[in-house]
């Protein structure tokens, strides 16, 4: 399959400039709330722009996988939206989906298609708790293992299984590495109380990891939300707690229980998670964007 390449982002790829590919489920009615999800997508644009990359936003409209979008189309990309994940997209593209929101893997899977290397995003999914019972582990971490790619996010939902998380991108050979900082972060928090396996200080840096790679596979680089924006690992504890509880005792599995915990998160914090999640994607989008420059100066 080849996707529908925006005439910006196929110049880009084809001059060897500076690209960062984006989901995008966080922009729309799966992500974060209205007005919220419009404006993540503004800030996370803008950030790429002000450090001279071309941002690329996935997504599968119309029956066609595309990889960049126009203005016009943002609309469309902040409504009703089916989740994709790489699995889906063939199912999306043969039978017509309207607005087919992509996850982590379908995107990481489009970039490398069109000659991206670098994608940014919130966090990533990961193994969830209780994985030896349900064998629920996210597609997002073999895709950034499978795929040429950098993917720059704020580590993984604290919810996730973070210790079997990082063994699973061990064992697949990914590295990983940490931007400025020598913890995992948790999304919404700076650490998890887990090392990194290495800690990087610049996207020079992360270039010359991506140079000196013995496999043809994914890098992923974690970078903490911002110390103002983070929220108290303490307040966070109870809350996930009671809604992965919750969530059981509800029936809830699977791709469903992401967006059923952050609900909760939301609620419990009076909607400072918000503030939060835009926080750490436009971070994330303009450190992707530093690497992608060092990327394309190699």
């Amino acid at each position: 399959m080849k996707p529908t390449v925006h005439p910006e982002v196929a110049d880009a790829v084809a001059s060897g400039a500076p690209v960062v590919a984006l989901e995008s489920t966080i922009f729309s009615n799966l992500g974060l709330p209205s007005p919220a999800n419009a404006e993540a997508l503004s800030r996370c644009l803008a950030a790429i722009r002000a450090r001279g990359a071309v941002p690329a936003l996935t997504a599968v409209l119309d029956g066609a996988a595309v990889v960049g979008v126009d203005e016009g189309t943002h609309e469309r990309i902040l409504g009703e939206a089916r989740k994709v994940a790489e699995r889906d997209v063939p199912v999306a593209v043969a039978q017509g989906w309207s607005f087919g929101a992509t996850t982590v893997s379908a995107s990481v899977a489009l970039a490398h298609l069109v000659g991206i290397e670098v994608f940014a995003t919130g966090g990533i999914g990961g193994v969830h708790r209780g994985v030896e019972i349900t064998g629920d582990i996210s597609a997002d971490l073999d895709a950034i293992a499978a795929h040429p790619v950098v993917t720059v996010c704020a580590g993984a939902k604290a919810f996730l299984d973070l210790p079997r998380t990082l063994e699973h991108l061990e064992a697949a050979g990914v590295p990983v590495l940490g931007w400025r900082h020598e913890w995992f972060p948790a999304f919404y928090t700076r650490s998890s109380g887990l090392l990194v396996p290495h800690r990087v200080e610049s996207a020079d840096e992360v270039a010359r990891v991506w140079a000196a790679r013995l496999r043809p596979g994914g890098v992923l680089v974690t970078a903490p939300i911002p110390e103002p924006d983070e929220l108290p690992a303490a307040d966070l504890d109870a809350v996930l707690a009671q809604a992965l509880a919750d969530s059981e005792t509800a029936g809830i599995v699977g791709a469903a229980v992401t967006p059923f915990v952050l609900g909760r998160i939301s609620e419990a914090t009076s909607g400072r998670s918000v503030p939060a999640n835009l926080a750490l994607a436009e971070n994330n989008a303009g450190v992707a964007a530093e690497i992608a420059a060092a990327l394309a100066a190699l």
